[in-house]
C-alpha cells in the first residue's frame, strides 16, 4: 500500500499554505519509520509530542521485540517449561488479540510461530538461509500450536509450555500505532494521523474540518481515496519482506497450519478497523487464508478488506461488503 495523508504524506513539514497549527514529526522505531500529522491549536511543545510518541513506541519494543536481548518476549521464549510469567498490560493485550483471532481462524495466525519464522530465515533468531527440509519444518511445527499457550487475562499471567517461541510481529506494529494515538490524546491532541511502518490511525479532523484521508493502491494506476474518520488501516502481503536463495523466492507471510510460506495468488490485503492492532491482526489472517477463504472470513466477521490478487491477465482487486468503497 502506498499512502498519502490528505496530501501531506510526502512533505517533512507543513507546506506554506497549511494552517500554522498543522504540524508534523517523524522518527525511527521497531526497525522502521514513524510519522505524525497533527492539528496543534494550543501549540503543545513539539519536544513533548515527540517524547510522548517515542516513549509509547519504546514500551512496545521493550516488551515485544524479539530483536532486543532483554525484552519481555525474549525472556518468555527462553524460560523453562512450566514457568509462570506476569505480563505487562500491553503485552497481555496483544497476546490476547492474537489468540482471539487464532481461535476464530483455526490457526491462520499463531503467536507461537517463532520457530517457523526463524527456520525460514526471518527475524532476529533466523537459523536458515535457504528453504528448510521437510524434516526441519515438521520439527518446528511441533512447537507451533497456539492452544498450548495458557493466558489468564484477569491476572495477565502466561505459562511457558516448553519450547514455545512467541512472535507478535503480525499484531505489535498496529498496537504501537494505537499506543502513540493514546499518548497524543493524553497530551490533549484530538486531531491527528499516526503512521508506523505504513500502518495508520486517525482521530478527529484536519484543520478546516475535512477527514484525514489515505490513498490506497488497488491496481496499477488505480487508487482508492479512503477517509479515516476515526479509523485505522493496515496492509499485509507478499510484496514486502521476501527472501531469495539460489533462485527460490518466498514471502515472510507464513501459514502456521502448514509451516510454509503462503503460495496462493493473493498479493496484499488492506483492512480498516477502529483499532490498528485489530486491523494489523486481521490483515495477517486474511493474507494467510487467501483470496477465497479470506473473503469468506471477512464476510462472516464484518471485516472491511481490500484484496489484490495476481492473475495471468494482470492484477485484480475486490473488496468485502464492509469496505466503504464498492
Amino acid at each position: 500500500m502506498s499512502w498519502a495523508a490528505g496530501g501531506y504524506a510526502n512533505t517533512p513539514s507543513p507546506r506554506r499554505a497549511d494552517p500554522a497549527s498543522l504540524q508534523a514529526l517523524a522518527g525511527r522505531s521497531m526497525g522502521t519509520t514513524w510519522s505524525l500529522r497533527f492539528d496543534n491549536p494550543r501549540m503543545v511543545a513539539l519536544e513533548d509530542v515527540r517524547a510522548a510518541a517515542q516513549a509509547a513506541l519504546d514500551r512496545v519494543v521493550a516488551q515485544m521485540s524479539t530483536w532486543e536481548a532483554d525484552s519481555d518476549i525474549r525472556r518468555f521464549n527462553h524460560a523453562e517449561a512450566g514457568s509462570r510469567h506476569v505480563l505487562e498490560p500491553e503485552f497481555a493485550k496483544v497476546l490476547a488479540c492474537a489468540l482471539q483471532w487464532a481461535a476464530a481462524s483455526d490457526g491462520a495466525i499463531d503467536p507461537s510461530i517463532g520457530p517457523l519464522v526463524a527456520l525460514w530465515g526471518f527475524g532476529a533468531d533466523r537459523s536458515n538461509d535457504g528453504p528448510p527440509s521437510p524434516a526441519a519444518i515438521a520439527q518446528a511445527r511441533a512447537r507451533v500450536r497456539w492452544q498450548r499457550l495458557a493466558l489468564d487475562p484477569e491476572t495477565r499471567t502466561a505459562i511457558q509450555p516448553g519450547g514455545a517461541a512467541l512472535d507478535l510481529s503480525g499484531v505489535a506494529k498496529g498496537f504501537a500505532v494505537d499506543q502513540v494515538a493514546a499518548a497524543l490524546q493524553a497530551l490533549g491532541l484530538g486531531d491527528f494521523l499516526v503512521e508506523v511502518g505504513g500502518e495508520l490511525r486517525a482521530a478527529g479532523r484536519r484543520p478546516g474540518g475535512d477527514p484525514w484521508q489515505v490513498l490506497v493502491d488497488a491496481l496499477p494506476g488505480h487508487t482508492h481515496r479512503v477517509p479515516l474518520d476515526g479509523l485505522a488501516i493496515a496492509t499485509s502481503g507478499d510484496r514486502w519482506h521476501v527472501r531469495e536463495h539460489q533462485g527460490q523466492r518466498w514471502s515472510h507471510t507464513l501459514d502456521p497450519r502448514t509451516g510454509e510460506p503462503v503460495r496462493h495468488a493473493l498479493a496484499s490485503v488492506t483492512v480498516l478497523h477502529p483499532e490498528c492492532m485489530e486491523a494489523d491482526a486481521l490483515a495477517t489472517v486474511l493474507t494467510v487464508l487467501g483470496p477465497d477463504d479470506g473473503l469468506a472470513f471477512a464476510r462472516r466477521h464484518g471485516v472491511a478488506a481490500l484484496f489484490v490478487c495476481r492473475a495471468e491477465q494482470g492484477p485484480r482487486a475486490f473488496v468485502s461488503p464492509a469496505w466503504p468503497i464498492q
